[in-house]
């Protein structure tokens, strides 16, 4: 199955953007821990859907976090940060990076944009630890 199928997988199972990427991250190191992903439901819809900052990108550091652990703690923030630089470029699009921005007072966006900024987010996370030698 490739990553979007997955996705698209977990989003029918009732994870949304925080909790899929965070999935992601233990799917790649082959671990199951269903109270993280539920702890990270409260990041979703941008903080308890409030309209704060995309899931996909607090879910996103922590997907990072969760596979960068053996990287000093200088060179996890500069890591951060240029997941944090990308996905502000990524959203740019939409008028900023909030929930509120993509999805535009539209609850249909959570499915016509939504996805492709999950999928965009997790190539994106994996391409940084690929150049790191971390995945």
């Amino acid at each position: 199955m490739d990553a979007f199928d997955r996705i698209m997988e977990l989003s029918r199972e009732g994870l949304y953007c925080a909790q899929i990427m965070v999935q992601l991250a233990l799917d790649a190191e082959g671990k199951e821990n269903p109270e993280l992903v539920q702890a990270v439901r409260g990041l979703c819809g941008g903080f308890a859907w409030s309209g704060g900052p995309c899931g996909a990108l607090s879910g996103g550091v922590c997907f990072l976090s969760l596979l960068a652990g053996g990287l000093e703690p200088d060179e996890r923030i500069k890591l951060i940060g240029e997941f944090h630089d990308w996905f502000r470029a990524r959203t740019a699009q939409y008028g900023g990076e909030n929930c509120e921005n993509i999805e535009r007072g539209d609850p249909q966006n959570m499915v016509t944009i939504c996805p492709g900024v999950i999928m965009d987010s997790y190539e994106k996370c994996v391409e940084l630890l690929e150049e790191r030698g971390l995945a």
